[in-house]
This record gives C-alpha cells, structure tokens and sequence, in this order.
C-alpha cells in the first residue's frame, strides 16, 4: 500500500519505537537529578506486540523505523527485535539511537541482526565534564562503542551534540572539526525544554544560527544534501570527510516534512514530540483488538497529527515557557 498522507499533504512513512524508558546515565537536560521512575516490565510493550504494530505500520507506508529509549540497550535481546523487525516486508532501513556505553558489547551482533546504523549522543570529549553532563557516564566506554560501531559497519555513524550555554558550548569547534578527518555525521541539536526537567532555560538555549558563527571560524559551512537527511540541515566544512548537521526544533523547525509517528514504550503513539496528544495501541493490544483495529488507531494518529508546534514562539517571549508547546512527559518516557 503506498504510503499515507497527513491532513497537511505530509507523506507518514517514519516510526520511532521506544523500547524502554530505563537508561543507564541520568543526563542533566534530560532527567531531573532523581532520574524519573522506570516502568515496569508489564507496562511495556512486548517485543512480539511491537512487532505486531511495525507489520500493520508498513502496510499503510512506514518504511523506517528508529530503536530509542531510555536507552535501547538496556533491554535485553535487541538484537532478536532488530532482526524481526528487519524482516517486515515493507521496511527498508532500521537505526538506533543510543548513549553508545554498551556498542562494544552488542555492535556486530546488531549489525548481523539488520540494524543499519547508530546515531550516538555525546556532549562532551572531555572525560570529566562528560561525567557531569551524564551524571557518572563513563567516556571511554562510549569512544569504544563507537568504534566497535564503525568497525560493524553501522555506518554512517552520527553523532548527536546538544551544546547548553556554559555547560560545553566551548567544545563546539572541536567537534565540527572531527568531520574533518572522519566520516561522523556530527549533528547539533538545539536544546528544548523536555518534560517535568527545569535544567532548561532561555539562557543556556543556543540558536543554530550562533553555532554556525562558532563552526565558521575554521572553514566556511557550505550546503551539501544528504539522501535520507531527515530534519538534519548538513554542511562541509571545505573538503572534510564527514557532515556537519543543525537540527532545529526551535528556530527553524521542520514541522512542514514531518514524516514521523513516535510509539512510547508503554504503548501511546504521539503524532507530534511536542503535543500531549496519544493514541492508546497498548490497551487495543491487550484487549484482544484486531489488526483492523489497530490499523484504525494508526490511521487516527496520523488523522490528528498537529501543522506544527509553538515552542519556538513561547522561547521569543522569554518569559515563562507555555506549557502548551512543551510535552509534560519526560523524554526518557517518550523516546528520543
């Protein structure tokens, strides 16, 4: 079946699967200090209802799919979950986003399962710092996966930096120039407000536009286009290797090509990141519901999917941020 459109002429064809709200590290923009508290293993979906959900999604188009969490790895057996998935008739490309602290362990063993490839989050090389942000992460264990990663062909390999004011904004040159003697996708992405966290404030935000002023001081960003790019902007800096890319959910949001559905690891498909809307697939699942019921709750997911967001409104006025442009869930609860 060729792929839906949205009431906004959008083609749907992207699905991000939280498979866990657990998550190792407790990162300062993602998790208030106490971390937030795990469900439990029956309050999540199980990986044959997963698995259920992709197969009616790529009837109706979905032809991507992402593995978030928490972190995806501290599920047990992914690599079961990666290969079935792979095997749906329909779709065509299978990533992960990680913390990359168990890669060294599970990066070939994905990779043979069908996993395509990883995007990895890092905000620091800075071994001290990076236990800060994360809250006792360990950097060496992430610089192992990563080449455990690359070494498994799970390429290209992405690297996801959210630069906060006074926190590692000074870091943002070196990362860019990584693109320079390596084939990294490194990505920026701006800081949003998340949740029930108040880590965030206008004051640490950095629009896109200030760290390409930060970036341009090696070499001119000049635009290049990527096939699958996603809502990733990308840039060369001259004749470097790898990309440098801008994810701006804020400044310049990508609202008008989304493509995406997110399903939480509890079962609630979220149409939009930044709307409290969700569709319950987990009690249909549990009922005893239909493919054909199913495939109804889907269809309304992508029926009532919103234009677009107004966070980037509620951050001009700098004042206190509307709740009604930020998800009140934490995002370790909704996948990221």
């Amino acid at each position: 079946m060729s792929g839906l459109k949205d009431d906004f002429q959008r083609g749907i064809d992207y699905l991000r699967l939280s498979i866990t709200d657990r998550c190792n590290l407790r990162c300062v923009y993602c998790m208030p200090p106490s971390g937030v508290v795990p469900s439990t293993h029956k309050e999540i979906l199980r990986y044959e209802e997963i698995i259920r959900i992709v197969g009616i999604g790529a009837g109706l188009g979905v032809k991507k799919v992402r593995l978030t969490g928490g972190e995806p790895l501290t599920r047990k057996n992914v690599s079961f979950l990666a290969s079935s998935l792979k095997k749906i008739r329909g779709i065509e490309d299978l990533s992960m986003t990680t913390n990359g602290t168990f890669l060294e362990r599970h990066a070939q063993e994905l990779a043979d399962a069908g996993l395509d490839r990883v995007n990895i989050s890092v905000d620091s090389f800075k071994p001290d710092r990076y236990r800060e942000i994360t809250r006792g992460g360990s950097l060496d264990s992430v610089m192992r996966g990563i080449a455990a990663a690359e070494k498994a062909g799970l390429t290209p390999i992405k690297i996801n930096v959210v630069p906060v004011r006074g926190v590692n904004d000074d870091e943002v040159s070196d990362f860019a120039r990584l693109t320079l003697s390596t084939e990294y996708h490194v990505r920026f992405i701006e800081f949003m407000p998340s949740g029930d966290n108040d880590y965030w404030s206008p004051e640490k935000y950095i629009s896109t536009e200030e760290l390409k002023g930060k970036i341009e001081t090696i070499a001119p960003l000049v635009p290049v286009r990527i096939r699958k790019n996603g809502p990733s902007r990308y840039f060369r800096l001259g004749d470097a290797r790898g990309v440098v890319g801008f994810i701006s959910a804020i400044t310049h949001h990508f609202c008008a090509d989304c493509n995406r559905l997110r399903l939480t690891s509890d079962g609630k498909l979220r149409p939009c990141l930044f709307s409290e809307t969700e569709i319950d697939l987990k009690t249909a699942l549990r009922n005893g519901g239909s493919d054909a019921e199913l495939e109804r709750l889907l269809r309304l997911a992508i029926k009532v999917k919103p234009e677009g967001h107004n966070i980037g409104d509620a951050l001009a006025r700098k004042g206190p941020l509307a709740l009604s442009g930020r998800q009140r869930r934490p995002m370790a609860k909704i996948g990221g």
